[in-house]
C-alpha cells in the first residue's frame, strides 16, 4: 500500500513528490499545534491592571478617570506573551546571549526575545524561499543532495544572519572603544589633576567624547549613573569591563581597583596607564601599516601583472599568429 501511495505521489508531483508530501504534512502539524503552544496563562499584573481600569480612582477635584498603567509600554512589536518560546529557558544561556547583545549595543529589556524572533522569522522565510525556488522554479529535477542544499541552505542563512550581524556589531563597537580609550584617559587625567573626583571626571569625559566615541561615552555614562545611584565602585568598574569585553578596559579597571585598594595616587596611576595606552595605539597603527604590503600583494598580482603581460606579450603573440596564418 505504501509503495502504491509513493508511486501515486511520484506520478502527480514528480520525483520529489514524497518529500513535498512530507513537507506539507509537517507544516499542517505545526499549524495545528500552534494554538496550543501559544496559549499563555493570564499574568497576575495584567489581571491587577484590568481590575484597576474597571474600578479607577478619580483624581480630587476632577471628574476625569485617570489612565492607570503598571508597566511601561515597549516600543516595537510586543512579544511578551511569546517570551517562554523566544527566550532560552536555561539561565546561563540566557545570560550569555544577553551579555553578547549588550556588548553589541542592544540594551533593551526584550533584546534577547527580539533576537530569537528574528532568527525564527528569517529562518522560516529562507526555508520558504528555498522550497519555492527548488520545487516551483527548478521543478525538483536535480540530484537529491542538491535539492536538500537548495531547500535548506537559505533557511540556515536566514537563521544565522542575526548571529553574524550581532558579532559584527560587537567587533565594530569594541574597535571604536579601543580607538577612543587613550584620549578619554588623557581627559580623565586632566579632570582629576584639576581637582575633580573620579565620579565627576567620568561624567565630564562621557560628555566630551560623545561626538568622537559614542560607544565609550555611553559606557562612561552608565558608570557615572551607577556610581551616583550608590553602587560600589569596584562592582561598577567590573561591570563596565564585562560589557566592553576589551583587554585594555579590563586592565584599566584593575588599575583603578588596585589604586583604591592600596591608597596610591589615582592621578599618577592614570598618567602611567594613559602613556601606555598611547604607545599601544601607535603600535597597533604600525602593525596595520606593516600588514598592508602583504595584503596588497595579491591585489597587485591580480590587477597589475595580467595587463602587463597583455601589453608586453600580446604583440608578439599576434605576430606569431599572423605568420602562421600566412604560411
Amino acid at each position: 500500500m505504501l509503495d502504491q501511495f509513493n508511486t501515486y505521489l511520484v506520478e502527480i508531483l514528480g520525483p520529489a513528490g514524497p518529500f513535498i508530501a512530507m513537507g506539507v504534512l509537517g507544516i499542517f502539524c505545526i499549524v495545528m499545534t500552534l494554538p496550543f503552544l501559544l496559549t499563555k496563562k493570564e499574568d497576575p499584573f495584567d489581571r491587577l491592571a484590568g481590575s484597576a481600569v474597571r474600578n479607577p480612582t478619580p483624581k480630587r477635584g476632577s471628574g476625569d478617570q485617570p489612565k492607570l498603567e503598571l508597566r511601561e509600554k515597549q516600543k516595537g512589536p510586543n512579544l511578551d506573551k511569546f517570551a517562554a518560546y523566544l527566550e532560552p529557558q536555561d539561565q546561563q544561556e540566557f545570560s550569555d546571549r544577553r551579555l553578547k547583545l549588550i556588548q553589541a549595543g542592544y540594551r533593551t529589556k526584550g533584546a534577547v526575545r527580539t533576537f530569537h524572533f528574528l532568527q525564527l522569522v528569517l529562518g522560516l522565510a529562507g526555508l520558504l524561499l528555498g522550497t519555492v525556488y527548488t520545487f516551483l522554479l527548478t521543478g525538483g529535477t536535480s540530484d537529491l543532495k542538491w535539492l536538500a542544499i537548495q531547500t535548506l541552505g537559505p533557511g540556515f542563512v536566514g537563521y544565522y544572519a542575526p548571529i553574524y550581524w550581532v558579532e559584527k556589531r560587537r567587533g565594530t563597537r569594541q574597535e571604536e572603544i579601543l580607538n577612543g580609550f587613550p584620549d578619554s584617559l588623557d581627559l580623565m587625567l586632566v579632570c582629576i589633576e584639576a581637582g575633580q573626583s573620579l565620579d565627576q571626571a567620568v561624567q565630564r569625559v562621557a560628555k566630551e567624547i560623545a561626538p568622537s566615541a559614542p560607544a565609550l561615552s555611553e559606557e562612561f555614562t552608565i558608570v557615572a549613573n551607577e556610581m551616583r545611584a550608590g553602587k560600589e565602585r569596584p562592582v561598577v568598574l567590573r561591570d563596565m569591563a564585562e560589557r566592553c569585553d576589551c583587554q585594555d578596559i579590563s586592565a584599566f579597571v584593575t588599575v583603578m581597583i588596585q589604586s583604591a585598594t592600596f591608597g596610591t595616587s589615582l592621578g599618577e596611576a592614570l598618567r602611567v596607564y594613559a602613556s601606555e595606552m598611547r604607545d599601544k595605539r601607535v603600535t597597533r597603527a604600525e602593525e596595520k601599516a606593516n600588514k598592508l604590503p602583504t595584503k596588497m600583494t595579491l591585489c597587485t598580482m591580480m590587477f597589475t601583472v595580467p595587463p602587463l603581460l597583455v601589453i608586453m606579450v600580446g604583440p608578439s603573440v599576434f605576430d606569431i599568429y599572423v605568420h602562421m596564418v600566412q604560411k
